[in-house]
């Protein structure tokens, strides 16, 4: 018969891994019922592979807590680079301020409007890539001299990627506008060229300083008004680049080269990494680019 007494689990550090040991004594004799061996096996076998699944799910938790930690870095640091744009030139700041020709003000749209005349035609002007809005203002100041409607939206993180449907909002507040082109800078160029594409019936006409489509931005049998307009020094947007994005503008559409021009004279921010440097004057490069917008204008 088996001997009726319960051994006592072993206090050696064994005990931990062999579920056999505690019925055991010190010379291998087996001290309880194999029944009861089975039991305590089996608990000791769940026991090992709950504590195995908690350390599981620890080291998983822990990774997933530092690609967290990772990603949330990376945003704010995004973040911060994004809302840190050049700060604009003391023109720009000049051309905030309303004078006999221009009403001027200002919020999270900038708008330029004529005091002569109550304007018929808007433009809306979409900002480049990470470049504080208020540095488009002379130019649009420029434009609503000449009798029309200018309105620069303040793009979130200064992106307008990120708020291409901006323009929407803008038509909705001015009723009495009935005609109305966008245009942009850069990488507001390409996504007033996308809205323009997306509202074919909300825009007559698309101005590109410096900017053009992206690839699956078709315009080319559109009837859309369109010039682009670029600088034959910039270093960020090349020639050939402005070339080949003209299959995807209408056959119609007037391109402006500016002698001497560069990137960042579309705007008054200062110069830009990567650009080459102008041979012409901003205030030049400005001039030639508010005549051939207006020229544009004019024809919707």
């Amino acid at each position: 018969m088996w001997n009726a007494q319960v051994a006592q689990p072993l206090k050696s550090i064994e005990d931990q891994y062999d579920p056999f040991l505690p019925y055991l004594n010190r010379n291998g004799v087996v001290l309880t019922s194999p029944k009861n061996v089975g039991s305590r096996f089996k608990s000791n076998i769940s026991q090992r592979t709950k504590i195995e699944r908690g350390l599981h799910i620890r080291r998983r938790n822990k990774v997933i807590l530092g690609i967290l930690l990772v990603l949330a870095v990376v945003l704010v640091g995004f973040v911060v680079w994004a809302e840190t744009p050049p700060a604009p030139m003391p023109e720009a700041y000049d051309a905030l301020k309303s004078d006999s020709s221009v009403t001027v003000s200002t919020g999270s749209w900038l708008v330029f409007s004529p005091v002569s005349s109550s304007a018929s035609t808007g433009f809306i002007i979409y900002s480049g890539g990470r470049v504080d809005f208020r540095s488009y203002a002379p130019l649009a100041h420029a434009v609503a001299a000449e009798g029309y409607l200018v309105v620069i939206p303040k793009m979130p993180l200064n992106l307008a990627v990120f708020g291409a449907d901006t323009a929407n909002d803008i038509i909705k507040s001015y009723p009495q506008v009935s005609s109305w082109a966008i245009g942009g800078h850069s990488l507001g160029g390409t996504m007033a060229a996308q809205f323009a594409y997306e509202n074919p019936t909300k825009i007559k006409g698309l101005v590109l300083w410096t900017a053009y489509p992206a690839s699956g931005i078709d315009l080319s049998k559109s009837n859309l008004l369109v010039t682009t307009i670029h600088g034959s020094n910039d270093g960020l947007v090349s020639t050939s680049q402005i070339e080949s994005s003209l299959k995807l503008l209408p056959p119609s559409t007037l391109r402006v080269e500016i002698a001497g021009g560069n990137h960042a004279q579309f705007g008054w921010y200062g110069d830009q990494a990567g650009d080459n440097a102008a041979t012409i004057t901003r205030e030049t490069q400005q001039n030639l680019t508010v005549a051939a917008t207006v020229q544009l204008l004019q024809k919707l």
